[in-house]
């Protein structure tokens, strides 16, 4: 394995096994959608539909709360986080809060081969 870190929402990795668990991990970030983002934004709500730059800006987010997972993880000793999941929250009316937690393990590639399961 290289030093990526594997992140699924799973219990489990397949094709791998837990040799340890480490525990929580998480990466957090706290955005603010803006002055120019709120006014525009609100303008589009009049109308409806999707409000771009909004999902452009909790798309950034997440993807900024992975990596924060990613790199705490590796600092735990970590080679793959299981059961991974998003939560946010709103910090007053103009900051939104964004988790990205799991548990941070030790896996090692499986190395006796699969059997699918069959039902007779």
């Amino acid at each position: 394995m290289t030093n990526e870190i594997i992140i699924v929402s799973t219990p489990y990795v397949p094709g791998y096994k837990i040799t340890r668990t480490i525990g929580v991990t998480w990466g957090l970030i706290v955005r603010s959608r803006g002055l120019g983002r709120n006014i525009t934004a609100g303008l589009r709500s009049l109308v409806g539909g999707e409000i771009h730059e909004y999902t452009e800006l909790l798309n950034q987010s997440r993807d900024q709360a992975l990596g924060r997972l990613r790199e705490h993880a590796q600092e735990l000793g970590a080679n793959a986080v299981v059961s991974m999941q998003f939560d946010s929250s709103e910090i007053g009316q103009t900051m939104t809060e964004l988790l990205a937690y799991g548990t941070a393990v030790v896996v090692e590639k499986e190395e006796t081969p699969i059997s699918p399961v069959r039902l007779s």
